[in-house]
């Protein structure tokens, strides 16, 4: 997972209330368990028609939104099933940070497990960084501070200390156990000492 300290972005601003995964990355690509080639995917419906063309007028069609690291978006983000395809796809696109503000919890959650920021906002705060995306002005996000940075201005965050370390130091769950490789040694040849019959060398 790549570490996440400081992101520089155009945002790009998505007003629609609960979308949920399904919208995020459709059911039809939820057959791969890779985690690369979903981006293509991601918003599948409302990026492109029924022939398979891009829908221009849809925010990520066009440029510079089509380069964002950064998408705001509306209240309950993330919700319904909780496919962890979803943080892939986004990922996959380049987006490493979503604003919103609140998140379904399964999909907050995962969003860390993967690399991505999600940051919860006030509905005046999402309304003042809007404006940015509207201007394709850049916003930039420090996480080791917990702020945002737009013109003059800046926004406190809150995020977790666990998950912010996980974050900053490109923890995964996998990462996080192998940290603990040689306790997990060490209680596995004690096991085989005393029950060598659970085993099977």
């Amino acid at each position: 997972m790549q570490k996440f300290n400081t992101l520089k972005s155009i945002p790009a601003y998505l007003p629609i209330v609960n979308i949920d995964t399904d919208m995020i990355i459709p059911k039809q690509f939820l057959k791969t368990i890779k985690r690369t080639g979903l981006g293509k995917n991601l918003f599948f419906e409302m990026r492109y028609n029924d022939d398979g063309k891009e829908i221009e007028d849809f925010v990520l069609n066009k440029s510079p939104f089509n380069n964002s690291k950064i998408l705001i978006a509306g209240k309950n983000f993330g919700c319904g099933s909780s496919r962890e395809h979803a943080p892939w796809a986004l990922l996959d696109f380049g987006i490493t940070c979503v604003i919103s503000s609140s998140f379904a919890d399964i999909f907050y959650s995962n969003c860390f497990k993967n690399g991505i920021l999600p940051i919860i906002l006030n509905d005046q705060k999402i309304k003042e960084l809007s404006e940015y995306a509207n201007r394709k002005e850049e916003i930039s996000i420090d996480l080791n501070e917990e702020k945002i940075f737009y013109g003059n201005s800046e926004i406190k965050f809150k995020i977790d200390t666990f998950k912010k370390k996980c974050l900053l130091e490109g923890l995964d769950d996998i990462a996080l156990s192998l940290k603990k490789s040689d306790k997990i040694e060490i209680f596995e040849k004690d096991l085989r000492e005393k029950k060598p019959w659970i085993f099977n060398d």
